[in-house]
């Protein structure tokens, strides 16, 4: 199974080491992009339906049903059976779309923060 990074989340990941080279702590970001090579990427290629199933959440605003509705409807352009799931790391989530021949990280926050976006119309 091939692994790609969508422009959306190598812009998070800029962001991410914008913010913690500010916060003159390098050495997380480091670490992060260690665990992204080193275990996500090989774990997702081997085991792509490994993490939870994003949509299955309960959904508990008109707002989040909306969004998971443009999900959904996204997902279906790239395969109609592509699933939204998410990977836990120590301190971040990790949004991807998973196909039956490919993975595709969408989106990356710390697990402090929400998604505000699932879908990026733009990357």
């Amino acid at each position: 199974m091939k692994v790609d990074l969508t422009d959306h989340f190598e812009r998070q990941l800029d962001d991410i080491e914008h913010y913690l080279r500010a916060e003159s702590a390098p050495q997380a970001f480091d670490a992060l992009l260690g665990e992204l090579i080193d275990t996500v990427v090989p774990n997702l290629e081997r085991f792509p339906g490994m993490g939870q199933l994003f949509l299955q959440r309960p959904l508990l605003s008109v707002e989040a049903r909306v969004a998971a509705e443009h999900v959904q409807a996204q997902l279906r352009t790239l395969e109609p059976d592509a699933q939204l799931r998410e990977y836990i790391l120590r301190s971040h989530l990790v949004l991807y779309a998973h196909t039956g021949r490919m993975v595709w990280l969408l989106a990356i926050r710390h697990q402090r923060q929400h998604f505000d976006t699932v879908w990026p119309s733009n990357g």
